[in-house]
């Protein structure tokens, strides 16, 4: 492998799609930042929601030390993760139409409130049906999704269409289709999957912004705090009391 180890090839296949997002997404992850302090100021919720691994990058974001207490996940049973037995039964039940409906319809999410969407090809029916149900009811919505996959593939939707045409800002995470950023004579199929690093790497910097944007406007940011350091249990408590009509994990 005269280029490299397979290690070294994909640590610069990952950095350079994080250079890329850094440089071509700066417009939209500020954007989206706002987005998410104007709720916060407002008094609204903010969830995330992802299916199958792109649920990875949703569940980083909530009750996490250093990130926003305000930030819920919107689960969906069976497609959270690989939890489930099949696992394939996650990758069907993406593709359940009317499945978004009924879960929006069950859920604390409400008129004034922000959703991310994360979904990696944005192509299924869940995904889409989300962010259109999600927006009839008054529901803001930032996608986080690869592009790519619109142009270079056919939508699972009923409309043809995909999550990136039902957002009020987009979120381009410029994995190429298939997820696989390396190919090797020597392996019979391409593989090292990037988009978890990239997708979460987005989803950080959209709220260091969100909290910044809300700092800068003489607002504290609601943020949690490491349970392992002193004082931080404390720190939580805290919080968690004077917002807890906005956090969902907690009850």
């Amino acid at each position: 492998m005269s280029d490299g180890t397979a290690a070294d090839l994909f640590f610069d296949a990952a950095v350079g799609l994080l250079q890329r997002v850094r440089e071509e997404e700066a417009g939209a992850i500020t954007a989206a930042g706002a987005l998410l302090a104007d709720t916060v100021a407002a008094g609204g919720r903010l969830f995330a929601f992802g299916a199958g691994h792109s649920s990875l990058a949703a569940q980083d974001v909530v009750y996490r030390a250093g990130g926003l207490a305000l930030m819920n996940l919107l689960a969906v049973p069976g497609v959270v993760g690989v939890d489930i037995t099949p696992a394939t039964l996650g990758s069907a039940l993406e593709r359940v139409g009317g499945l978004a409906s009924a879960v929006l319809a069950t859920s604390p999410v409400r008129a004034g409130d922000a959703l991310v969407i994360i979904s990696l090809s944005g192509r299924n029916a869940l995904p889409v049906e989300m962010a259109l149900n999600a927006r009839a009811l008054g529901v803001k919505v930032v996608g986080v999704t690869s592009v790519a996959y619109a142009a270079e593939t056919s939508s699972q939707h009923a409309s043809g269409t995909f999550l990136k045409d039902h957002c009020d800002i987009v979120l381009d995470s410029k994995i190429a289709v298939g997820d696989a950023e390396l190919a090797l004579d020597t392996v019979p199929a391409p593989f090292a999957p990037a988009s978890t690093v990239v997708t979460t790497a987005l989803m950080q910097a959209v709220l260091a912004t969100t909290a910044a944007t809300l700092a800068d406007r003489g607002i504290e940011p609601p943020l949690l705090r490491s349970g392992n350091v002193d004082g931080g249990h404390d720190w939580n408590a805290r919080i968690m009391t004077e917002y807890g009509d906005r956090i969902f994990y907690r009850h």
